[in-house]
């Protein structure tokens, strides 16, 4: 059995080039473009030969029983983040590799799954997963570090959301995963965000998108898995009463604040927040689509006093393939036309990406006033 200094050692030749190489493939998701996407996986080509080197030497080790789990957890992100790697390797040797590479990138939610339930062991893997305002927040750091592991109802929790077991008997989608932040106290009310993943996507992959944020500023997060294989985008009404059921079964079991009740989604995810969040029955307060399509004619379908005033919060990249740019344009002319309270952000180098670094801002909205924040072409 190797002594305590060499297991340090493993721990620590291993845990810093893991998370850098995270980090790494985050930096691919959110800046990922076609025309770029040799250059982009060029410019993290020497990020992950460490990692692999750690790593075989990790998995060399006999570990002790009471790190066994450790150890596995550690191994297993590992692995998935090896291959992201190799996956956007081979992207970029393709002729068209963009959707191989988004199959890559997906590497990193298994390596997020799997490293979150350690992140109080080590104070490394506990500042990851909080935002750049987490981080340096030494009191929350703390107040994580000692947070109660055996507590009911808090942290990432998933209700028959197994994406694995999609499609088998028994197993249909439409499942959920939610984060409630382990601090969470019953007495104080919880801003939501529902956020809608992509097309293809599953809600809990895209779960990681928001927990940073969500687990930095006190927020309950849920991620829904549409009932096919993406939202109902013609037929609203199975998805649309789904999310209204997966929002009352959250309000029941959490104190929720009624008054940010934030909408949000990327790509078929955002169109969808659009469609849901605009009819009358909508119990939500602020929505914030993203990298979303959007046709003015949506509008005569809704009801009028519904977007009068509502805080929309609408992102899209000026370098959007899928969705081109001047959809967001005319959605911000028919929204602000329509009374909507639009905070619109077009974002200069965001291609057909989710992105992250921008749910800061959205948060500073949504927590701004019940009412949203006043209208700016930002």
């Amino acid at each position: 059995m190797p002594d305590n200094d060499t297991l340090i050692d493993a721990i620590t030749n291993l845990l810093s080039p893991l998370l850098n190489a995270m980090e790494a493939l985050s930096y691919v998701a959110r800046h990922l473009h076609p025309p770029e996407l040799t250059a982009l996986v060029a410019s993290v080509g020497e990020v992950d030969p460490p990692l692999r080197q750690g790593l075989a030497e990790f998995r060399n080790l006999e570990w002790p029983e009471h790190l066994a789990g450790f150890a596995e957890r550690m191994i297993t992100a590992g692995d998935a983040v090896c291959l992201g790697f190799d996956g956007l390797r081979a992207a970029a040797q393709m002729p068209d590799g963009t959707f191989e590479a988004y199959r890559g990138i997906r590497q990193n939610a298994k390596a997020f799954a799997a490293l979150y339930p350690i992140a109080t062991t080590l104070p490394p893997i506990n500042r990851f997963f909080l935002d750049d305002a987490g981080r340096a927040d030494e009191a929350l750091v703390s107040r994580l570090a000692m947070v109660d592991a055996a507590r009911e109802n808090v942290g990432v929790i998933h209700i028959k959301n197994d994406k694995n077991r999609d499609g088998e008997p028994g197993n249909p989608r439409g499942g959920f995963s939610m984060y409630v932040p382990e601090y969470y106290d019953p007495d104080v009310a919880c801003p939501l965000i529902m956020a809608l993943h992509g097309g293809s996507g599953h809600g809990r992959d895209f779960l990681w998108s928001w927990l940073r944020d969500a687990r930095s500023r006190g927020a309950i997060v849920i991620t829904p898995t549409s009932i096919e294989g993406t939202w109902s985008l013609m037929e609203p009404e199975a998805d649309h009463e789904n999310i209204a059921r997966i929002l009352a079964f959250a309000q029941e079991q959490w104190n929720i604040d009624p008054a940010h009740l934030l909408l949000t989604g990327m790509s078929d995810g955002g169109t969808f927040s659009y469609i849901s969040g605009l009819q009358s029955t909508s119990p939500f307060t602020h929505l914030a689509p993203i990298s979303a399509s959007f046709h003015p004619m949506l509008l005569e379908m809704m009801d009028a006093d519904r977007i009068r005033d509502l805080p929309i919060y609408l992102t899209h990249g000026a370098q959007d393939w899928m969705f081109p740019i001047d959809i967001a344009r005319n959605a911000q002319q028919a929204l602000t036309a329509a009374g909507a309270k639009l905070q619109y952000r077009e974002i200069a180098d965001l291609s057909h990406t989710y992105p992250s670094d921008e749910n800061p801002r959205i948060l500073d909205w949504l927590f701004a006033s019940p009412l949203g924040a006043p209208s700016t072409n930002g």
